[in-house]
C-alpha cells in the first residue's frame, strides 16, 4: 500500500469541503472539529503545515507526514493554550466565581472580584455568635408552671412543633426585670422632698413644674445599682440550667408563666448544600470555553506555533520510529527517530513550563507580589534623594 507524505503544500478549506460533502472521503482535517469554522484558522492552518514542514527539513529531506498531521497538531496546540489559560483564570476566580449561575461563558471576560464567598464563609461563624448566619432562628415557648422546676423542651416542643427533628436552644428568656424599670420616674426628682424644692424655686405653679429640674444622670445610677444589689443578696437569682434541652428554672415557679427561647433547627445548620441547582460548584463546571483562534492574539499565536511544531515532530519521530533503519542501494541509511521523539517532547514540556510561569505571575496573586517589588524599589530609589532644609 502506498501511502501519501507531505506533497509540499496543504489546503484546509479543500480537505475540509472534501470532508464535509462526502464523509467517505476521509477522515476530517482536525480530530474534533473545534476550530473548523474559524476563518482565521482556515487560514492559518495552510501556512502552520508549509513552517513546520520547512523546519522539519523540507524539502532537502522528505516529511513523513500529511496535511493532516499538522491540522490536528495544529488544533491540540490551540486548544493547549486555551485549556491552560481558562485553567488559570478558573483558579485565580474560584473564591468568587463559587455559587454564581454556571449558564454564562467567562471566556476572555473580566470577572469583578468581590467579598459575597469570603462572607458566605463567614455565615456559618454568624450563625452560632447569633448575628447573621445562614440559619433561621426561630422563637419557642414553655408553659411554666407552679413548683414546677424542670421541662423537656424536646417533648414539649421539638416533637410537637418541629417533627421530632432536634433542636439546639440559643437563648432563653428567663431575666428579672431590669432595674431601671422598678425605679419610678427616672429623668426627673420624685416625691414629696421635690415637690417642696421646686415651691421653693417658684416653679410649684406651673404645669408641668417637674420639667424645671432634671436629676443629674450619677443618681439614677446609683440608685439602679443599689436595686440589683439588693435582688443579688436578699433574693433568689433568676437564672437556669440547660443539658441536653432538659431545661431546669431557677428559683422555682410560683405561678404560671410562658417562657420563651430561640432555637435553631440542628438540620438545616448540618446542610451543606445551600446553593442552587446550575451553580458553579469546582473546577468542573466554571464556564469557560475554548477559546477561539481568532480571538487570540500575538503572544499565544507564536506560542501555538512552536507547540505544534513540537507536536509534529513527535509524531514524525513515532513515525520514523517504526524502522531504525532503512537499507538503499548499496548501503544502508539511520533514520532520526529516537531524536525527534525526545526534541519534541523536550519542547512541549519547556512551552509548556514558559507559559504556566506566565500565567502564574498574572494572577492576582502575582500581580500584587509584583506591585510589592516595584514599590519596595521605588521607595529605596526615593530614599536616596536629597531632601530639602527649611530655615525659618
Amino acid at each position: 500500500m502506498n501511502i501519501s507524505i507531505w506533497p509540499g503544500s496543504a489546503s484546509f478549506t479543500t480537505l475540509s469541503a472534501s470532508y464535509y460533502a462526502v464523509p467517505s472521503t476521509g477522515s476530517r482535517p482536525t480530530s474534533f472539529g473545534y476550530y473548523d469554522a474559524d476563518p482565521v484558522f482556515k487560514v492559518e492552518a495552510d501556512k502552520v503545515a508549509d513552517w513546520c514542514a520547512s523546519r522539519m527539513g523540507y524539502p532537502i529531506m522528505d516529511v513523513e507526514l500529511q496535511e493532516r498531521n499538522f491540522f490536528k497538531s495544529f488544533e491540540e496546540s490551540v486548544t493547549e493554550f486555551s485549556t491552560q489559560v481558562n485553567m488559570y483564570n478558573a483558579k485565580d476566580y474560584m473564591l468568587t466565581l463559587v455559587g454564581a449561575p454556571s449558564s454564562s461563558n467567562l471566556s476572555q471576560r473580566t470577572v469583578s472580584t468581590n467579598m459575597g464567598r469570603m462572607i458566605e464563609l463567614a455565615k456559618s461563624y454568624g450563625t452560632e455568635a447569633g448575628s447573621g448566619g445562614t440559619v433561621d432562628y426561630k422563637m419557642g415557648s414553655v408553659v411554666l408552671t407552679s413548683t414546677t422546676q424542670s421541662y423537656d423542651l424536646n417533648a414539649l416542643w421539638a416533637n410537637v412543633s418541629e417533627s421530632g427533628k432536634r433542636i439546639e436552644i440559643k437563648r432563653i428568656f428567663h431575666d428579672p426585670k431590669p432595674a431601671i424599670s422598678r425605679y419610678f420616674d427616672p429623668y426627673v426628682g420624685t416625691g414629696a422632698g421635690t415637690e417642696q424644692m421646686l415651691d421653693s424655686f417658684g416653679w410649684g405653679s406651673y404645669s408641668p413644674a417637674v420639667s424645671f429640674m432634671v436629676m443629674p444622670i450619677n443618681a439614677d445610677l446609683l440608685r439602679m445599682q443599689a436595686i440589683e444589689l439588693n435582688d443579688e443578696i436578699r433574693k433568689s437569682g433568676f437564672t437556669f440550667e440547660l443539658r441536653n434541652n432538659k431545661l431546669k428554672i431557677f428559683p422555682i415557679p410560683t405561678d404560671t408563666l410562658t417562657l420563651w427561647f430561640e432555637y435553631i433547627v440542628v438540620d438545616d445548620r448540618n446542610n451543606p448544600i445551600n446553593s442552587v441547582t446550575g451553580s458553579i460548584s469546582d473546577l468542573s463546571n466554571v464556564p469557560y470555553s475554548r477559546i477561539q483562534f481568532a480571538n487570540i492574539k500575538d503572544i499565544g499565536v507564536q506560542w501555538i506555533y512552536k507547540y505544534t511544531l513540537a507536536t509534529s515532530k513527535e509524531v514524525l519521530g513515532l513515525v520514523r520510529g517504526k524502522y531504525s533503519s532503512v537499507p538503499i542501494p548499496g548501503a544502508e541509511t539511520t533514520l532520526n527517530g529516537t531524536d525527534l521523539i525526545a526534541q519534541g517532547r523536550e519542547d512541549k514540556t519547556a512551552l509548556l513550563l514558559e507559559l504556566t510561569t506566565l500565567l502564574q505571575s498574572l494572577t492576582r496573586q502575582g500581580q500584587l507580589e509584583q506591585e510589592t517589588i516595584i514599590g519596595t524599589s521605588l521607595q529605596q530609589q526615593l530614599s536616596k534623594v536629597p531632601l530639602h532644609i527649611y530655615i525659618k
